[in-house]
């Protein structure tokens, strides 16, 4: 089924609410809608997080350190299976997240 949809103009009823745009063999790509921090998680599969509108500082850990990086749109975070990270919304933010059906 096709399907046309604004991104500029998305929104959820609660942070991190999302709509499937499509799945490819066991791979979703999602919209996600946010003014809320995630959580912090630990990857149990890879994952492609793209800043569509807004910004968003990414926290992540390198060992022990953790460290942060802003997310303008268009730039894209690309997390491993076992990396931990948390993304915090500066406002609100469009973002499309791309990884394994059923993934945290």
């Amino acid at each position: 089924m096709r399907f046309h949809l604004d991104t500029d103009s998305f929104t959820a009823e609660r942070a991190w609410g999302a709509r499937l745009v499509g799945q490819i063999d066991n791979v979703t790509v999602r919209l996600h809608w946010t003014d809320q921090p995630y959580k912090w998680h630990v990857n149990d599969g890879p994952e492609a997080f793209v800043v569509l509108h807004g910004c968003v500082d990414m926290h992540y850990r390198e060992g022990t350190e953790e460290k942060t990086q802003r997310l303008e749109p268009g730039q894209i975070f690309y997390a491993e299976d076992g990396d931990a990270h948390v993304a915090h919304p500066v406002g609100e933010a469009r973002i499309l997240v791309i990884e394994r059906d059923g993934s945290v």
